[in-house]
């Protein structure tokens, strides 16, 4: 059964480890590869470590930010080695992939790994519902990459044979999909200029208030219909919008 999760690789340095991702994905039946930005690609080396997954390689999309990566997804895991200073809902790869493949019915999934040294930033988590950290040993936890990937490969082609029949036979059809990554970011760049208009946030000096605020509207897994409700509050509730109501009033009363 094919696994339908994204994998997207951000700023990937080493053509390499490319090749060795697209090798891991095929053997767990994986084969939606995005890449943002990578530093070296189309390669000879990627080529050579994919050891024959070309099939992989040749439907790579190839994009310019992780906003593009997963604009269509409703559903985003980030895998990281660390915990970061604001927290964010951690999972392991079995509990991740279990997750996952509960959304595949109703949305596009993806899991998002950052560059080889730095790993995914603050502002890469912020596209994501869920931290993946695999507990590996903490006195030598560094794993390449693509050992990265392979582990949260496995665990999707584990967790596909529990899910087969269920997709196959009882999945209901929803009719309120999960609203996708380009539509929360919408909403986000809607609520944060709204909040910067009122004088609550300030844009120049906003700490962690963007990431705390989208934290909580990931946790609420929103789907579209819900987004549309909280954005036309968010125009009702805009000075532009109290201006045009006051104006209107005013008519009225003339």
């Amino acid at each position: 059964m094919r696994v339908p999760v994204r994998i997207v690789l951000v700023e990937t340095s080493h053509p390499g480890n490319i090749g060795a991702i697209a090798r891991a994905m095929k053997t767990m039946n994986l084969d939606d590869l995005v890449l943002v930005s990578p530093k070296d690609f189309p390669s000879a080396e990627a080529t050579a470590r994919a050891s024959g997954a070309d099939d992989v390689l040749s439907q790579v999309r190839v994009v310019d930010s992780l906003s593009e990566a997963v604009a269509d997804c409703g559903f985003v895991v980030g895998a990281s080695a660390r915990f970061r200073s604001l927290p964010w809902p951690a999972i392991d790869p079995r509990g991740a992939a279990k997750e996952m493949w509960s959304k595949i019915a109703h949305t596009q999934v993806a899991a998002v790994f950052g560059p080889e040294h730095s790993g995914l930033t603050n502002e890469d988590m912020a596209y994501c519902q869920k931290l993946v950290h695999i507990p590996a040993n903490p006195d030598y936890s560094s794993l390449n990459i693509a050992m990265a990937v392979q582990i949260l490969c496995y665990e999707l082609r584990m967790a596909s044979i529990d899910f087969e029949s269920f997709l196959r036979d009882e999945a209901p059809v929803s009719e309120n999909p999960l609203a996708n990554a380009q539509e929360l970011e919408g909403f986000h760049q809607h609520l944060e200029d709204l909040l910067a208009d009122v004088g609550f946030l300030n844009p120049d000096h906003p700490k962690q208030l963007k990431l705390r605020l989208r934290r909580i509207f990931h946790r609420a897994s929103l789907d579209r219909n819900e987004v549309n409700i909280l954005r036309g509050v968010l125009a009702a509730l805009s000075p532009d919008s109290s201006n045009k109501t006051e104006k209107n009033l005013t008519k009225k009363n003339e």
